[in-house]
C-alpha cells in the first residue's frame, strides 16, 4: 500500500492538553488552555524532525465550546484535507467536549483522510501530564497507511468520532466507545487494529450557516423520579426547535414529562428519546409515540437532531 502523504497539519483549540497549574502536584486546581499547540509539539523531542504545520483556531476550555468554533475548526480541517500534500489533520483538543466535536466533525465532513483528536486528563504542568504521549500517539495514528475519517487517541486507545463518550470524571483512561468497543491500540509507536476506520456521508459545510445564531437550538431534559413537564413547557414558549430526551432504562418516560413531549413535538417542536445509561441502544417492542435516537448518547443525540434539522432546512 502506498504512503500517505507525510504533512500532518496540527489545529489547536486549547483545552486541558494546553492547560498550567502553579505547582505540578496539582491536576484539578488547573487553568484550561494557556499554551499554543505550537507550544505543545516543541515539548516532544520526536516529533521534531517531522513535517508538521500548526495552526491555532482557538483557545478555549472545551467546557466552553460553541457553534462558531466547530464550524471554524470543520472549515479549516475541510480546507487543509483538500491540499494534495497533506496527509492528516491532528486537532487538539479538551475532554470535557471532545465526544461532541468529534461526533459532529465525522457527520458534517466524514473525510476520507484521518483527522485525529487528541486530549489530555492532566494540565501539561501535571507531574502525570499524559498531553505528550497522548500526542505522540496520535501522530502515529495520522500516519497510519490507509486510515480515515474522525478518531479520538486517548490514553493508548483509539476511539471511533460516533463511537466516543466520557466515562469517569479524572483517570487517564476516562473514555470509552459503549458497546462498539475500541477501534485500536496505539502500543510503542505501532498501531493494533480491532475494526474498521469511521465512514459514512459527508453532510457537508454548505448546510451549514455561517452565521451560527441560524442555527437551530436544541436542548435536552432528563426523565427521572417525579419528572415533570414544566421544562419542556418552558423550552417550548422559549422558542427551541428541538428536545433530547434521556429517557431511564430502554426508554421509559415519567408520564407527566412524556405528556409534554408529546404536546410539544405536536406544536411542531422535533423530539428525540435516548436512554440516559451509558451501555446499549434502545429497543422498542411497538411504533414509539417519539421517535428513537437508537445507541446515541444524550449529547450526541442532540447533534444528530441539529444536524437533521439544518439539513432540513437546506432541502
Amino acid at each position: 500500500m502506498q504512503s500517505p502523504p507525510s504533512l500532518v497539519v496540527v489545529l489547536g483549540t486549547g483545552g486541558t492538553i494546553a492547560g498550567t497549574a502553579a505547582h505540578a502536584g496539582d491536576n484539578v486546581g488547573y487553568s484550561a488552555a494557556q499554551i499554543g499547540a505550537a507550544q505543545l509539539l516543541a515539548a516532544i523531542p520526536a516529533l521534531a524532525r517531522q513535517p508538521i504545520e500548526v495552526e491555532q483556531i482557538a483557545q478555549v476550555d472545551s467546557k466552553d465550546m460553541g457553534f462558531a468554533v466547530w464550524r471554524a475548526l470543520a472549515a479549516a480541517a475541510e480546507r487543509h484535507l483538500a491540499r494534495p500534500e497533506v496527509g492528516a489533520i491532528v486537532v487538539t483538543h479538551g475532554t470535557d467536549t471532545a465526544e461532541e466535536t468529534a461526533y459532529f466533525l465525522q457527520r458534517v465532513l466524514a473525510p476520507s483522510k484521518p483527522v485525529v483528536l487528541v486530549a489530555a486528563m492532566r494540565p501539561s504542568t501535571s507531574l502525570q501530564a499524559d498531553g505528550p504521549q497522548n500526542l505522540l500517539d496520535a501522530m502515529t495514528v495520522a500516519r497510519e497507511p490507509g486510515a480515515r475519517g474522525v478518531v479520538v487517541v486517548l490514553a493508548g486507545q483509539v476511539h471511533g468520532g460516533l463511537d466516543l463518550r466520557k466515562v469517569h470524571t479524572y483517570r487517564l483512561d476516562a473514555f470509552g466507545s459503549g458497546d462498539a468497543g475500541v477501534l485500536a491500540q496505539v502500543e510503542e509507536g505501532r498501531l493494533r487494529r480491532h475494526r474498521d476506520w469511521p465512514a459514512g456521508v459527508a453532510m457537508g459545510l454548505a448546510r451549514l450557516p455561517r452565521d451560527v445564531a441560524q442555527w437551530p437550538v436544541v436542548e435536552i431534559v432528563t426523565s427521572h423520579s417525579e419528572s415533570r413537564g414544566v421544562l419542556v413547557r418552558a423550552l417550548r414558549d422559549a422558542g427551541v426547535h428541538g428536545i433530547v430526551v434521556a429517557a431511564t432504562g430502554n426508554g421509559s418516560l415519567h408520564h407527566a414529562l412524556e405528556a409534554a413531549l408529546v404536546d410539544a413535538q405536536a406544536a411542531g417542536v422535533a423530539v428525540l428519546r435516548c436512554t440516559r445509561t451509558l451501555g446499549g441502544g434502545l429497543i422498542d417492542a411497538v411504533p414509539p409515540v417519539l421517535p428513537s435516537a437508537g445507541a446515541l448518547t444524550p449529547v450526541q443525540a442532540r447533534i444528530e437532531l441539529m444536524l437533521q434539522l439544518l439539513a432540513k432546512r437546506a432541502a
